[in-house]
């Protein structure tokens, strides 16, 4: 007859686990150390489609009672101290005191020990992604009733200039203020292909286009559209500005843009990438159901005053 185990021994056992993951840790971190080097001539190391590439492979790896939002947590850390071994990472964050919730979210995604910067105004956390005072930037998701929009700003045809990268949350409705939030995260890095994306590109035109006239000239190029932004600047001549979100990742020759080029009557004058993303994972992904994660949302949006 076996030997019923002692609350002793299944200790041991854990503790010579924890030895086992702290011993991958460090030769993990050995590695990174090595693509620190690959990556010299970087001038910026953050690969966002990479870490989204990671976290979803976890999530459909994960077998088990571990809750995947926490196991999420936890690779999100381990990717953000990591960052800091191959050049400097911080985050500049926008929270106005009407709404700190963004500081929350992008405390949640980029970790706890990052060095983070709070801005009043969505230009701010802008100007300091352009002179790198900041690596990326945080700012929420455009509305249409923007009263200024803040991504007409980034709208620079350059290679170093700011773009989309991620959109938060990444793993769903964390503990912080602002359940409900959506944001933006922008760098001048460009992002690849995962096969799980979202991009945004901007129709820059000097007449004003009808939504449905717009909504036309995607649907014909070949584009699924899933969020459209309008603005107009001021000035002489006057511009109407379209930001576009559509499925799938795409490359400047995509053969759609010149479909959407010759779909209006008359020429547009710029069509724009400004970045995209690894899409989001899905409640369900985590394990939870929709109805669950708003109804938490809520309860925390109630506790937190």
């Amino acid at each position: 007859m076996s030997k019923e185990r002692t609350l002793g021994d299944v200790r041991a056992d854990i503790d010579a686990i924890d030895n086992s993951i702290h011993d991958l840790l460090m030769r993990r971190t050995e590695l990174v150390q090595e693509v620190r080097s690959i990556k010299s001539d970087w001038r910026v190391k953050i690969q966002p489609s990479r870490e989204a590439e990671i976290v979803y492979r976890m999530v459909e790896r994960h077998r088990g009672a571990f809750p995947k939002p926490d196991l999420i947590a936890m690779w999100r850390i381990l990717i953000c101290a990591t960052l800091s071994f191959e050049g400097p990472f911080s985050v500049a964050a926008y929270t106005p005191e009407s709404e700190p919730g963004y500081w929350d979210i992008a405390r949640d995604h980029f970790g706890p020990c990052t060095p983070m910067t709070r801005h009043g105004t969505m230009r701010s956390v802008i100007e300091a992604v352009h002179r790198q005072d900041a690596i990326v930037g945080v700012l929420p998701m455009p509305r249409s009733d923007d009263a200024d929009p803040w991504w007409p700003h980034i709208l620079i045809n350059q290679p170093d200039a700011p773009k989309v990268i991620a959109r938060l949350p990444f793993a769903g409705v964390g503990n912080g203020r602002g359940a409900g939030l959506d944001a933006l995260v922008i760098c001048p890095v460009t992002v690849v292909p995962t096969g799980r994306d979202r991009s945004f590109l901007v129709i820059d035109t000097a007449r004003r286009l009808g939504l449905a006239q717009v909504g036309k000239g995607l649907q014909e190029a070949g584009f699924e559209c899933t969020h459209l932004v309008v603005c107009s600047e001021t000035g002489s001549p006057k511009a109407w500005l379209y930001l576009i979100e559509v499925e799938g990742w795409l490359a400047h020759d995509d053969s759609r843009l010149d479909r959407l080029r010759r779909g209006f009557d008359e020429p547009i004058d710029r069509l724009l990438l400004l970045g995209g993303y690894a899409c989001p994972l899905s409640a369900e992904s985590l394990g939870r159901s929709p109805a669950t994660a708003v109804g938490d949302a809520m309860d925390e949006e109630a506790a937190a005053g």
